[in-house]
């Protein structure tokens, strides 16, 4: 398949894998390449708490293939993994407080099945595109802002570490391998089919679902400063990414809107829900120790390679966001 800089057209008979599938942004971009004509694989282990949830494929389960099975499995690996243009890898844990209190999984996930991946990639097909969900976390507390690819690494907990050991082995695999591999530095993303059950992977999750129940979430903090990257502009820096070849071999930075304090954002979801209220409170003291207060991104470097920028503002996100757990919420629950 001839790889065109054309995002709306590259993926039309494309075979595409896409590993932690039945997660959040992985069931969106899955849902986003079945509408443009790709053949999609969706590999995932859910695993109970790490997000994946097959209710994220209703309405268009039928439109492509889902393989349950855990990237650990080399095995399965070898099986899935020829024939494929493209992977997209978003398979991972990203629980922060999970990976301090089993830092163990968290490296067997986010590092030692991060490179079975490659190894099999490289032996069985070294010429599939890889785009792979790394983090803004191993930035750690930023010296300055907005951040850029050149700040200083300075990971707070376990996951930051391993996250940033997963994609120095992308990078390497490039390099010495020659695979095409492009890391994407996400910051806070948000949106339809993220976890709301709790705030294992986010919290604007668990305060979207307090405000629809009409309860109380809880504010740490409330002055630091974030950038949210809503679902839809992450899957149009995905494919962005897979669609440009001049990308290939390289890091970059994706943020979102202009960013927002807490409390800012607090109130912006109550008021949207027309329902709710939090209560602001002093961290707690495990969060405390791994916060990395301010952060915003500087992906001028990605806008440039790619022409992408994110297209939802904040409130059009939440909007979206809250309409969607309205209509499914006990699907989450």
């Amino acid at each position: 398949m001839s790889q065109s800089a054309d995002p709306v057209t590259s993926f039309a008979g494309a075979k595409v894998m896409i590993t932690g599938g039945l997660g959040f942004i992985g069931s969106n971009l899955a849902l986003r390449l079945v509408e443009q004509g790709a053949e999609v694989l969706v590999v995932d282990s859910l695993v109970p708490d790490y997000g994946g949830n097959l209710a994220n494929i209703a309405g268009f389960a039928e439109r492509l293939r889902v393989n349950i099975a855990d990237l650990r499995d080399r095995h399965a690996l070898r099986v899935l993994v020829p024939g494929q243009d493209f992977i997209f890898n978003l398979a991972g844990q990203i629980g922060h407080l999970d990976s301090m209190k089993d830092p163990f999984t968290d490296l067997d996930i986010n590092v030692v099945a991060q490179l079975g991946l490659l190894e099999t990639c490289r032996a069985l097909n070294p010429t599939a595109r890889i785009i792979y969900a790394s983090t803004r976390q191993f930035y750690g507390r930023p010296d300055r802002l907005p951040v850029d690819e050149a700040h200083p690494l300075r990971p707070v907990d376990v996951n930051g570490i391993n996250k940033m050991a997963g994609e120095a082995y992308h990078t390497l695999y490039h390099q010495v391998y020659g695979l095409p591999i492009v890391s994407l530095r996400l910051t806070n993303t948000y949106g339809p089919r993220m976890r709301i059950r709790d705030a294992r992977q986010t919290f604007v999750g668990i305060w979207l679902r307090r405000a629809l129940e009409d309860g109380v979430f809880e504010v740490w903090g409330g002055e630091q400063c974030r950038d949210l990257c809503f679902v839809d502009d992450a899957v149009d820096a995905f494919i962005a990414a897979a669609a440009t070849p001049a990308a290939t071999g390289h890091v970059y930075n994706i943020g979102g809107p202009p960013p927002v304090s807490l409390s800012e954002l607090a109130e912006l979801v109550v008021a949207l829900a027309g329902a709710g209220r939090f209560e602001q409170k002093s961290f707690p003291e495990e969060r405390k120790r791994i916060d990395i207060g301010d952060y915003w991104a500087d992906d001028a470097r990605f806008r440039a390679a790619t022409g992408w920028a994110p297209r939802v503002d904040l409130r059009e996100g939440l909007r979206r966001s809250l309409d969607y757990y309205r209509a499914h919420l006990s699907a989450y629950l």
